[in-house]
Parts: C-alpha cells; sequence; structure tokens
C-alpha cells in the first residue's frame, strides 16, 4: 500500500475506533500499519519484528497478539486461521459492512487477498454443510491456492 494511502486507512481506522469509544493507541497503530504496508500475512512474531527493525519500539509476541485480539474484535484485521497470521481488513475505509470473510491464500508466498461472495453462494454453502449434519461454527472461508505473481514465476 501506497504511504498516502496507509495514512488515509489509518485516519479512518482511528476515526472508526473514536466513535465507537475505543482507544486506536500508537502500538495499535504501529501494527495495524505493519499490516497495511506488508504484501502477505503476517504472524504476531513477525509483527513483533517488524516493530523492532522498522520503528524501534521493542514489542513482545504477547504484547502483539493483545493488540491483534483488539484490532480483531473491532474488525480492523483478521486472523487467518488456517496459518495463524494476520491481515489488515480490506474493507476498513470503504464504507460497507461485511457478510463473511472470505480469503484466498497463496501456499508460496502467504499472499491473501479478502473477496466478497454473494450472499446466496454463502446460503448455498451453509445448506449443502447443514444437509450432512454439520453445525457451521463460522462465517470465515479460507481457500488455498497459488496467487498470480507465484503462478507466473513458478511457470504454472
Amino acid at each position: 500500500m501506497r504511504d498516502r494511502e496507509t495514512k488515509r486507512v489509518l485516519r479512518e481506522a482511528e476515526r472508526y475506533c473514536s466513535e465507537k469509544g475505543v482507544r486506536f493507541t500508537a502500538k495499535r497503530k504501529l501494527v495495524l500499519e505493519a499490516l497495511l504496508n506488508s504484501d502477505k500475512s503476517l504472524s504476531a512474531y513477525e509483527l513483533a519484528d517488524y516493530c523492532r527493525a522498522e520503528q524501534g519500539s521493542e514489542m513482545l509476541p504477547m504484547s502483539v497478539y493483545r493488540i491483534l485480539d483488539f484490532l480483531a474484535s473491532e474488525r480492523l484485521v483478521h486472523r487467518i486461521k488456517t496459518t495463524n497470521k494476520f491481515i489488515a481488513c480490506s474493507h476498513i475505509s470503504c464504507g460497507h459492512e461485511h457478510k463473511a470473510w472470505q480469503f484466498l491464500i497463496c501456499q508460496n508466498c502467504d499472499k491473501v487477498e479478502e473477496v466478497d461472495l454473494e450472499k446466496s453462494i454463502l446460503n448455498k454453502i451453509t445448506d449443502a454443510i447443514q444437509e450432512v449434519g454439520f453445525q457451521v461454527a463460522g462465517r470465515q472461508f479460507e481457500l488455498e491456492g497459488v496467487c498470480s505473481d507465484c503462478t507466473v514465476s513458478i511457470g504454472r
């Protein structure tokens, strides 16, 4: 993400938190900024390393996990369950709500794309799951594959 766009999204996140009556601290901002500037999903340990290397700010991974828990609870970041890594929400500054979270995860480079699916598709998936006797525990879908950049670079 370009620097100007990152700053705009961070301002929107700060406005959002202010409206909800929660604090958007400097450390929370730093973690979100790292995710916005990353071209792949990051673990808490990778985020702690980023804070140390890029900002000279020493943060323990447990502190980063608490920050990520807060940011996830405010829907500013998403935890990718299959990799236990995090990405910034792509909808922070677009002004519309999530119906469900769907992620395409590159097995090669860890790039994650957040995509929107039609509600009718989500309903069909939920119906198919329930038909075989399962209960849907969450509405987050994760599909693994290879991104277009990696497809080109590995010649698929």
